[in-house]
C-alpha cells in the first residue's frame, strides 16, 4: 500500500510541472514570433507600408514579459515543494530572460537597419507629433512640420509609421504622408449652402458657421444634429453633429479641423479619435471604447465650438 500510494503521488507531480512549463514556454517564444511578422510585411502600393498584424515589439514590453516570467517562478518556488517543479521553473525563466535579451537585440539591429535603408520622401500634409515608439505609451520627441518631405522606412504598425530623423527612429501617426507636395494652407472656406439643410435656431454663431461651411464645402451630406438633451455641448447649442462615416467622415473632420481658428471650433470628434486645440499638438488621439457605433462616432462628426 505504502508503494502504491507513493507512486500516485509522484504521477500527480509530473502534470503540475508541465502545466507550468506550457504558458512559460509561450512567453519564451513570443518576442520571436512577432519579430517574425514585423520581418514579413507584405509589398504594396500604398506610400508607405502594409499594415502589420502585429505592434513592434518595444524594449519596454520585452523587458514586462520578462519580469512577469520572473515573478511567475519567484512566487511558485515559494508556494511549491516541489523539486521538479523548482528546478523546471529556474531554467524557463532563465531561458525567457536570454529570450528577451536575445529579441531586444534583434530589435535593435531591425530598427538600425531600417532607419539607414530608408531612401523614401514624402510630404506631411499636417504637424505630425513624432513618437519614439507605435505604442500609446511611446515617448513624444517635438513636433514635425506640415509641408515639409521626411524619410520613411516602410515599417508601420498600430496606425503609426516610421520616419527615419536624424539616424534616429520616429513614429507618425499615418495617413498624414503624401507623394505629392500639399497645397499650402488650409481648405479654404466659404461658399452657400444650397443643399436645403440647416441648424436650430438658438445655437451659437460659431454651430452656424461649421453648418454653412461643411455645407458648401460637401452638399451631399443631407443630415446635421445640433440641440437635444443630455450633457455636453449640444444642450448648450455649442455643437453639432456631422451625418456623415467612413473615408468622406475623415475628410469632413479634417477639413474643420483644418480651419477649427476661423470658425471657432474646440474639439472635434470621429471614428473614435479626437482631436482638441487644447492639445492640438498632438493630432488625433484615440479614445477609449464606448460600445456602440454612435457612441464611437462613426457614423457622423462632431464638432464642439466656443
Amino acid at each position: 500500500m505504502a508503494n502504491r500510494h507513493k507512486r500516485d503521488t509522484n504521477a500527480r507531480r509530473f502534470p503540475r510541472a508541465s502545466v507550468v512549463a506550457a504558458p512559460l514556454a509561450l512567453l519564451v517564444t513570443a518576442p520571436a514570433v512577432a519579430f517574425g511578422v514585423l520581418a514579413s510585411t507584405p509589398a504594396t502600393s500604398d506610400p508607405v507600408a502594409a499594415p502589420v498584424t502585429r505592434a513592434v515589439v518595444s524594449l519596454a514590453e520585452l523587458k514586462a514579459q520578462r519580469d512577469t516570467v520572473s515573478r511567475a517562478g519567484s512566487r511558485y518556488e515559494k508556494s511549491s515543494s516541489d523539486p521538479g517543479a523548482k528546478d523546471l521553473l529556474r531554467q524557463q525563466a532563465a531561458v525567457a530572460k536570454k529570450q528577451a535579451q536575445r529579441a531586444t537585440q534583434q530589435a535593435q539591429k531591425a530598427t538600425l537597419q531600417a532607419v539607414q535603408a530608408a531612401d523614401t520622401r514624402l510630404w506631411t500634409t499636417a504637424p505630425l507629433n513624432l513618437w519614439s515608439a507605435p505604442q500609446d505609451d511611446a515617448t513624444r520627441f517635438g513636433v514635425t512640420k506640415s509641408g515639409v518631405k521626411v524619410l520613411v522606412t516602410g515599417r508601420r504598425s498600430l496606425g503609426r509609421v516610421e520616419l527615419a530623423v536624424d539616424g534616429k527612429s520616429r513614429w507618425v501617426t499615418a495617413g498624414y504622408l503624401s507623394e505629392e507636395k500639399p497645397e499650402e494652407g488650409a481648405p479654404g472656406i466659404g461658399g452657400a449652402c444650397t443643399n436645403g439643410t440647416s441648424v436650430s435656431s438658438g445655437v451659437s454663431p460659431n454651430v452656424v458657421a461649421v453648418h454653412q461651411a461643411v455645407c458648401a464645402a460637401y452638399p451631399s451630406i443631407a443630415a446635421y444634429g445640433t440641440l437635444r438633451g443630455g450633457g455636453g455641448d449640444h444642450p448648450l447649442g455649442k455643437a453639432v453633429d456631422i451625418m456623415i462615416s467612413g473615408s468622406a467622415g475623415w475628410d469632413v473632420a479634417n477639413f474643420v479641423r483644418a480651419n477649427y481658428a476661423a470658425l471657432g471650433v474646440t474639439y472635434v470628434i470621429y471614428s473614435q479619435n479626437i482631436w482638441s486645440l487644447e492639445r492640438g499638438g498632438e493630432g488625433w488621439r484615440p479614445m477609449s471604447d464606448r460600445g456602440s457605433v454612435t457612441a464611437n462616432h462613426y457614423d457622423h462628426v462632431h464638432v464642439s465650438t466656443y
